[in-house]
């Protein structure tokens, strides 16, 4: 069966750099486009960042772009999330997903990791 699995999250102080980590086993890893999200502590989960198949192509919200980046290792089935200088604001549980395109839509991913946290403290 597939596995989606995140490590990596954490208790920092804000400006901290954080690399979260997921990998997925019981897929053909480099045929799916993966994808992180993250909900907030009484928000809707939200797009973070998108790579494709090959990593040739990402994508990112507004609200993290310059300062997260999403990196993959196809021979290690994983894809990586860079976090740098960390704000209160980017608490939340993140998540990463596998689908068959890179978007910002959460429908388009067909399997799902269980989260880890990130908690930023000011």
């Amino acid at each position: 069966q597939v596995q989606v699995v995140e490590s990596g999250g954490g208790l920092v102080q804000a400006g901290a750099s954080l690399r979260l980590s997921c990998t997925a086993s019981g897929l053909a890893f480099s045929t799916y486009a993966m994808g992180w999200f993250r909900q907030a502590p009484g928000k809707e989960r939200e797009f973070v960042a998108a790579i494709s198949r090959s990593g040739g192509y990402t994508k990112y919200a507004d609200s993290v772009q310059g300062r997260f980046t999403i990196s993959r290792d196809n021979a290690k089935n994983t894809v990586y999330l860079q976090i740098n200088s960390l704000k209160p604001e980017d608490t939340a549980v993140y998540s990463c997903a596998a689908g068959r395109s890179y978007t910002y839509t959460q429908s388009t991913y067909g399997y799902w990791g269980q989260g880890t946290q990130v908690t930023v403290s000011s």
